[in-house]
């Protein structure tokens, strides 16, 4: 039987999967003041492969400490936090010799180990000639519940989230037709017929698949995709029981096992009584917590009104959840792509669902809108310090009273309508096909 593992080495005929995290990561290895760089997100994003690759490709070597393996080590870092006395240690123990600038120091699962998280700390005052990553998948579930000593200020921190559309396209060797999407975004001129079908059907094939590495890498290699969203479900599952006691775990696990019958609802903000009878915030607001913390839901909260700053403006009791990839999404629904267009209470759902995830790799907080009526707009962000509404739809179908009311109300200067359509503009909406949402 497949298992994850085997597709921990992502490559395709020799050539390393494309990440947009690297070039972050290269301008983190040239930074003058360098510190320490902690790497957030859910298991299976590709954190470990990422890191490593990096390492292998940047640095003169690389030094790798898993915590989940190495309890030795963990055991060395109750004696001494100080960055001399760590490398010494890792030197001794791994047989390798480490250099400022020239080696890059790996942290795995550092979530496993509190002594090695404070000990970033130490590196970026008395050290920061050395380059130091760690990550962690539950790093925020562990901080939360034991009380970590987080070197607050003193590391950088970023988020891998699964491999978002332009990702997908990239592993699907169709770099070209990505620079075309991006002018046409720029110019809001449409794309040639012919290469807007194709990408829609390079959307449908993503909305199905998901941005995972592992289940991409198995698709494009003919393995069994849909075997590893299951494998990968399952080890969510797994970490609910490992990482929260037993009482807990059962709640994690309902409020997550809900989320199909949330999104499937016309108003999707996130209802406790659709977990159980009975259920409450007092019961399962724990639980939503620790999903988020986790990474493998995504939140977006109720904004009331469409003025800046947004922040101030946040309903914290209203909320809805996504599941942070699609594909997770569809292994829950078990849906094919001859099935997906006949599945009409759910294609609104999982568009909504991937606009979201496209969102929040590129960075932005997700805030919705409701008025006290019957409105709502999918979702509002801040670009270049003014509100934008986005409309999310899931055919050619775009008319929104919704979003015309949002308008209005706000004075908007600009809005955003995802959709099967071609680019465009009219009455200052910009058209977007919804291929092209990892542009906005």
């Amino acid at each position: 039987m497949m298992n994850i593992e085997g597709y921990r080495n992502i490559e395709k005929e020799g050539e390393v999967m494309r990440r947009k995290i690297m070039e972050r990561l290269k301008k983190w290895r040239n930074a003058k003041n360098r510190l320490p760089l902690l790497l957030y997100g859910a298991r299976q994003v590709g954190k470990t492969y990422i890191i490593r690759e990096f390492g292998r490709s940047y640095f003169e070597n690389t030094v790798y400490v898993n915590f989940e393996e190495d309890k030795a080590l963990a055991g060395y870092l109750e004696v001494k936090l100080t960055p001399a006395y760590i490398i010494k240690v890792i030197e001794e123990q791994y047989g390798v010799k480490i250099y400022p600038q020239k080696t890059l120091i790996i942290f795995d699962e550092i979530q496993s180990c509190e002594h090695a998280l404070t000990s970033l700390k130490y590196f970026a005052e008395q050290a920061p000639e050395y380059c130091v990553v760690a990550a962690g998948s539950l790093l925020g579930v562990a901080i939360n519940r034991q009380q970590y000593s987080f070197p607050v200020g003193k590391v950088q921190l970023e988020n891998l989230y699964p491999l978002d559309l332009e990702e997908y396209l990239w592993a699907r060797d169709k770099d070209m037709l990505v620079d075309l999407i991006r002018q046409c975004y720029t110019t809001n001129k449409p794309l040639p017929e012919a290469l807007h079908k194709e990408a829609l059907n390079l959307y449908e094939d993503y909305l199905l698949t998901g941005g995972m590495p592992a289940v991409v890498a198995a698709a494009l290699n003919d393995g069994d995709a849909d075997e590893l969203k299951r494998l990968i479900y399952n080890s969510y599952v797994a970490d609910m029981a490992k990482y929260a006691g037993k009482g807990d775990s059962v709640k994690i696990a309902e409020a997550y096992d809900s989320l199909p019958v949330q999104l499937a609802r016309e108003n999707n903000k996130f209802q406790y009584k659709l977990i159980r009878t009975g259920a409450r915030s007092s019961l399962y607001g724990a639980s939503i917590d620790w999903l988020i913390q986790s990474g493998i839901v995504l939140k977006c909260t109720k904004c009331e009104q469409g003025l800046m700053p947004l922040a101030a403006y946040e309903d914290l009791s209203s909320f809805n959840l996504y599941f942070s990839d699609t594909g997770i999404f569809n292994s829950r629904l078990q849906l094919t792509k001859q099935s997906l267009a006949a599945a009409r209470q759910y294609m609104g759902a999982l568009t909504e669902n991937y606009v979201a995830i496209q969102l929040k790799a590129n960075g932005y907080k997700l805030n919705y809108w409701t008025s006290t009526a019957t409105a709502e707009v999918d979702f509002v962000i801040v670009q270049n310090g003014e509100v934008v509404p986005i409309e999310c739809k899931a055919n050619i179908h775009v008319k929104s009273k919704s979003l015309d009311s949002f308008v209005k109300r706000y004075d908007i200067k600009q809005s955003i309508r995802l959709s099967m359509r071609n680019f465009g503009f009219e009455n200052n909406i910009k058209s977007v096909p919804l291929y092209a949402a990892f542009c906005v």
